[in-house]
């Protein structure tokens, strides 16, 4: 809570599957977007330049993260907020949650 919620693992669905439509892994873009606010949409990564599937929604301001993740995205209404704050709220055991945590019926812009 406060932190983050993670998701885009479609391979092992566990956290430690990558892929991409570029391979397995791909380049960091830029860090031109700073992680100063809750509903920013970033990359997961496990070090420079190794993005795959994985993503990220902030929960609130994470700078530690500026410069390491690449943010690409912003959550864009109060509706869309609301999931997330449900999402961040669901019970978790070791980090990971107790049920699962599915979003369907989404667009894209």
């Amino acid at each position: 809570r406060g932190f983050m919620v993670q998701g885009g693992d479609f391979v092992n669905g566990d956290g430690t599957g990558t892929q991409s439509i570029y391979g397995t892994q791909f380049a960091d873009e830029n860090f031109d977007v700073k992680h100063d606010q809750p509903g920013l949409l970033s990359m997961a990564n496990s070090g420079k330049d190794s993005n795959g599937c994985q993503f990220f929604i902030t929960c609130g301001p994470t700078d530690w993260l500026d410069g390491k993740h690449v943010a690409f995205g912003r959550l864009l209404d109060d509706a869309s907020m609301l999931v997330m704050r449900k999402l961040e709220n669901v019970p978790a055991a070791a980090q990971k949650p107790t049920m699962d945590c599915v979003i369907d019926e989404c667009g894209e812009l």
